[in-house]
């Protein structure tokens, strides 16, 4: 054998001893196997213990802060804007999101997404557009917001998520934001989109990011992790209500299948697998939430295989609703329970357009929607777009005991059914809510033919009474056509209810609005309304020829003395 051959093969050979023994090192032994598992079962145990804590109320905030109003780039300057009046509040948990924009566009340190340090007027009316940016500042100075809000929720004792919008759309609304918002990895990958600018999709944003490919998917992936490698989260909340499409399949107004559904389920496996180890070597549990529809069939259709979630232990947390509630919320407890899940009551602002006195964004109806939910046995009470840390809900609607006995004003339907047939192809096929009537899904009457309607009352007023807080009563109907008392024959359940009056829109605190009279209203006796569901039931007089005659809103008005 040649001398130079003889040398290699001596080191081939060292080489391959070396490789093998470097093998053996990293090899888990069946003592490290058990160690591991241990571990991982330990881990598992922490993170149930925290997936039930209480949690009152749950503060999302989109991260408009450095963007928009801080007027410089300082920790004391960001929590002013929406988090230091917190202290003292009903507020145990902030979902922070780090830049309402689209995929990959963040306010934190990131080197896997895009960090968006725009100071552009862009299209701006006003000529301001985003010249108040103050994200590159705060990163110069070695923190970012994220870092912030982190430290200042460890200071207060106050859970923080870091809250990841899946494929936020806001860069295809066409308003004087989208083109600047329009991240580089849409520019560079436009296949990657569901839709495009010149063909818009059916449903959803046409910038949507189509989950198909899994580049995108990985992308998702790496996000989370960054941020969970980097910053001392208690959780990551993966926020698929923002924007509600996923797929190409969406946009075309059909449904996804079931390989469409496999693929995101194992994006979310991957997820919680990157929580685990990250977790285990921090030793400390990351929790997985996710905000999602509250119908599981109309996830389903969306690609979003959430009862699966539920059943794998991919997730911890299920926060439920956004633009639009299918369900009652009974319907999302009863699965929380099948799975021994928390079930977060989400109660975005009401869009309603025609809403005379503004009344479904009052703190009174905030009562109403907030306390319904607490009956119905949902685990906490979830703020979206609600950013006025000194607004009271934030001081109110945790504490059902204390809430019950603060003046309300109940409506059938907050945010209307519109807004679900805009992200879900054939959405009223699984709108099963009893409570729909609102002016956006009127019911039309026809004389001599009762029409029913539904209303949720989340407290017992009679039981309140007998602990001496007097109450009022008042139930309004408004009505499209005839306002005369004597044409309809009204019941609030099996009781008919006399003495009724014309009268105009009026504020949630009461205040006449003094427009044209289109409601009628009755005092009602406390023992008449029950907890729960309320049926209302209008027969128009068969001598009413004129139309139409329509139905349009449910209110229930109750004030304490």
């Amino acid at each position: 054998m040649p001398a130079k051959s003889h040398k290699q093969t001596i080191l081939r050979t060292i080489l391959l001893g070396l490789i093998g023994l470097l093998l053996a090192a990293s090899t888990p032994s069946p003592a490290d196997d058990a160690k591991n598992s241990t571990a991982l079962k330990e881990l598992r145990k922490a993170r149930k213990v925290l997936a039930e804590k209480q949690r009152r109320i749950v503060f999302n905030n989109d991260g408009n802060e450095p963007v928009y109003y801080c007027k410089e780039a300082t920790a004391e300057e960001l929590l002013k804007c929406r988090t230091t009046g917190l202290l003292g509040s009903q507020v145990d948990s902030i979902f922070y999101c780090t830049w309402s924009s689209g995929f990959g566009y963040f306010t934190h340190a990131t080197k896997v997404g895009f960090v968006f340090d725009t100071t552009d007027v862009a299209g701006d009316p006003k000529g301001v557009g985003f010249s108040n940016n103050k994200t590159a500042e705060f990163i110069k100075r070695g923190t970012d917001p994220l870092k912030i809000m982190i430290d200042f929720s460890k200071k207060n004792d106050i859970e923080v998520f870091w809250s990841f919008r899946m494929n936020d759309t806001h860069d295809s609304w066409n308003g004087w934001y989208s083109d600047t918002l329009f991240p580089p990895i849409k520019r560079e990958h436009p296949e990657w989109l569901v839709s495009s600018k010149k063909k818009r999709s059916k449903h959803g944003g046409w910038s949507a990011m189509d989950f198909a490919h899994p580049e995108v998917r990985d992308l998702a992936v790496s996000f989370i992790k960054e941020v969970c490698e980097n910053y001392d989260v208690d959780g990551i909340e993966m926020d698929f209500f923002r924007h509600l499409v996923y797929f190409k399949a969406i946009a075309q107004d059909k449904d996804t299948g079931q390989a469409d559904r496999d693929m995101m389920t194992n994006m979310v496996r991957r997820v919680r697998e990157v929580t685990e180890k990250i977790g285990l070597k921090r030793g400390r549990p990351i929790l997985v939430s996710v905000r999602v529809p509250d119908s599981v069939e109309a996830a389903a259709v969306m690609g979003l295989d959430i009862e699966r979630w539920m059943q794998e232990g991919l997730i911890d947390i299920l926060a439920v609703c956004g633009y639009f509630r299918l369900n009652d919320w009974e319907t999302t407890v009863e699965l929380g329970k099948k799975f021994d899940m928390p079930i977060f009551a989400g109660l975005s602002e009401s869009r309603l357009l025609d809403d005379p006195g503004g009344v479904r964004n009052s703190i009174e109806a905030y009562r109403g929607r907030a306390i319904n939910a607490w009956d119905a046995g949902v685990d906490s009470v979830y703020l979206f777009n609600l950013f006025n840390p000194k607004a009271p809900q934030w001081r109110e609607l945790g504490e059902p005991k204390k809430l019950a006995l603060l003046d309300k004003v109940y409506v059938a339907n907050s945010r209307g059914t519109t807004a679900a047939r805009r992200w879900i192809p054939r959405a009223n096929r699984f709108i099963k809510r009893k409570t729909t009537i609102c002016p956006e899904n009127p019911l039309n009457l026809i004389p001599g033919k009762p029409a029913i309607g539904w209303i949720r009352v989340g407290e017992d007023i009679a039981k309140n009474q007998a602990r001496g807080r007097k109450a009022r009563v008042t139930l309004r109907l408004r009505l499209l056509g005839t306002t005369e008392p004597a044409d309809y024959v009204v019941k609030l359940g099996d009781k008919v209810l006399t003495g009724g009056q014309k009268t105009g829109p009026k504020t949630a605190a009461g205040k006449d609005l003094k427009a044209d009279k289109k409601w009628l209203e009755f005092q009602v006796d406390p023992k008449n309304v029950c907890r729960g569901f309320n049926r209302v039931e209008i027969t128009l007089d068969k001598k009413v020829k004129d139309k139409p005659q329509v139905w349009k809103d449910i209110q229930l008005a109750v004030r304490y003395k």
